[in-house]
């Protein structure tokens, strides 16, 4: 009868909340009922059998899948029909499902009365009428340890009762948990911070042969028509950036070859600024020279386009103002640095222009009231750079903010404020400044160096951290270029090659107000009149 009070008291203790009266019988419940009822007509090692199912650990073998019936005849075993999808750990199954066979009853029960005689005691101690006879002596502590150790029964604090002897059986090779790709991908830094994704390798190398290595000249431009321009030995290329397509504008006699190369706001007209001190205007659409214009007596290594006023700055140190729709073109003249002008740029808004020289000045010029060129004076001098300054850009979504770097001497990146002529920040690049771009698609900069590591940076403005290092170039950057829709970046180096860097794509899930009014440049007046 021993073992029905056994079967009785697991019952009790694992039925915390009563009878479940309503629905059928819990299937365990079922299973064990019918092992208690057969347990009468079997023997003892039958028993013995059945003692060991319960108390002995999970061996990794499936529990059982038939049930005898009552009869004992094998016609009347039912084998249960498998769930849908279920399948075995070797077969593919995605999850594991306990069984009630791995928990130890036997220890779970030795717990549950050693915690309820603790507390008795405990009880007993607090209210004072405790006797000598149940408290705790030491044989009696010595004999629980010793039916524990012999148990192999833990603390009872730690120790669960209702647990799983074995882990799960693991997945098949062919199984794939779909959590493991979002949690165990090789995310990027940058996204990891916070920031977006930077592709750092270049996504197209064209060969640039003979492309001249010097600091001071520009040699590449992007147009609004996605056409790319670029001057190599005495000869200028156009290549489309739609069709691939390479044609050559123009071949200059030994000797001579462009200095300075340079789109109009809208359409194909190109500004062609050569070592003769001349600068040329060509019609790419039709591969013809429209005029020349002269005026400088040394080679024009910088040109900088505001709607039909096209800016030159040459080796003499002056920048000549050019009215491409007059026949007396020249309409400024800025005598404003005492060495060669190696940057120009006019500001987003035309309201400023910015001119870097050999000399270490950058010189801000106030647009002209008539809207013609601009002052003869400088609004501001800015002589905080130690080496020539080439690298200009102005700031798309703040107009009045211009960033410069300088040269190997000083390989700073500055930015000021136009409208007192502060400086708002500088930063240590660690290396040549060569070319300087703001992104228009987000609040970042990108920088060409040179020597030693010869890469295109990207930061985050203000903050001036560094996004992303590109580097594939073996030779110092010399020039760079934004696409129209400001998404990739060409650079051109000494080494002989163009590489295309597709790092400022837009990002695809957030949504842009865009209309076909914005997505142009400024409308040029240009074409009103060509002589």
């Amino acid at each position: 009868m021993s073992q029905f009070n056994f079967f009785n008291e697991i019952n009790s203790a694992l039925t915390m909340d009563g009878e479940i009266t309503r629905g059928p019988i819990p299937r365990w419940q079922k299973k064990l009922m019918e092992a208690s009822s057969t347990s009468l007509n079997q023997s003892t090692n039958q028993r013995s059998v059945l003692s060991v199912s319960y108390n002995t650990s999970f061996s990794g073998a499936n529990p059982p899948t038939k049930t005898p019936g009552k009869n004992g005849d094998a016609k009347n075993k039912k084998t249960p029909t498998p769930s849908k999808g279920s399948k075995t750990p070797g077969g593919g199954g995605d999850r594991f499902i306990p069984n009630r066979g791995t928990t130890n009853f036997e220890l779970g029960h030795y717990l549950i009365k050693q915690e309820q005689e603790k507390n008795e005691n405990d009880e007993e101690n607090e209210s004072g009428n405790s006797n000598n006879s149940n408290k705790m002596t030491p044989a009696k502590a010595e004999r629980q340890k010793l039916i524990s150790d012999s148990m192999q029964v833990a603390d009872s604090k730690t120790t669960r009762i209702l647990s799983y002897q074995n882990k799960a059986p693991a997945a098949p090779e062919s199984h794939t948990n779909p959590l493991k790709v979002v949690y165990s991908i090789k995310t990027p830094s940058s996204t990891k911070s916070g920031s977006r994704y930077i592709p750092t390798t270049s996504d197209r190398i064209l060969d640039a042969p003979d492309i001249i290595n010097d600091y001071y000249l520009n040699l590449l431009d992007w147009s609004a028509d996605n056409i790319v321009t670029v001057a190599l030995g005495n000869s200028v290329y156009l290549w489309n950036a739609v069709t691939g397509n390479i044609e050559q504008l123009v071949e200059y006699d030994e000797g001579d070859h462009a200095c300075a190369l340079a789109w109009i706001q809208e359409g194909q007209i190109l500004a062609i600024g050569n070592n003769t001190g001349a600068v040329e205007l060509w019609d790419c659409s039709k591969i013809k020279r429209l005029r020349v214009m002269d005026g400088h007596a040394a080679r024009v290594g910088s040109l900088a386009w505001n709607s039909f006023l096209v800016s030159s700055g040459s080796r003499d140190g002056t920048i000549i103002h050019h009215d491409v729709r007059a026949r007396e073109h020249k309409v400024g003249n800025l005598a404003g640095h005492t060495q060669e002008v190696c940057g120009l740029k006019w500001s987003t808004d035309f309201k400023y222009l910015a001119s870097g020289g050999n000399d270490n000045l950058v010189n801000v010029w106030a647009a002209a009231g008539g809207g013609v060129g601009t002052g003869t004076e400088p609004l501001h001098i800015l002589n905080q750079h130690q080496a020539a300054v080439r690298a200009l850009a102005w700031c798309p979504w703040q107009p009045n903010l211009l960033a410069s770097g300088g040269g190997t001497a000083d390989r700073c990146i500055k930015f000021w404020n136009v409208n007192n002529g502060a400086l708002v920040n500088s930063v240590d690049s660690k290396s040549q400044v060569c070319a300087l771009l703001f992104s228009k698609n987000y609040k970042e900069l990108i920088s060409a160096h040179g020597f030693a590591n010869n890469q295109l940076t990207i930061w985050k403005y203000p903050s001036m951290v560094k996004q992303a290092e590109l580097t594939g170039h073996t030779s110092r950057v010399l020039q760079m270029a934004l696409s129209p829709d400001g998404s990739t970046v060409i650079s051109a180096g000494a080494d002989e090659t163009l590489r295309l860097w597709n790092c400022f794509a837009p990002d695809p899930h957030v949504a842009k107000k865009t209309s076909s009014a914005s997505s142009k440049a400024k409308q040029s007046v240009f074409r009103q009149s060509i002589r």
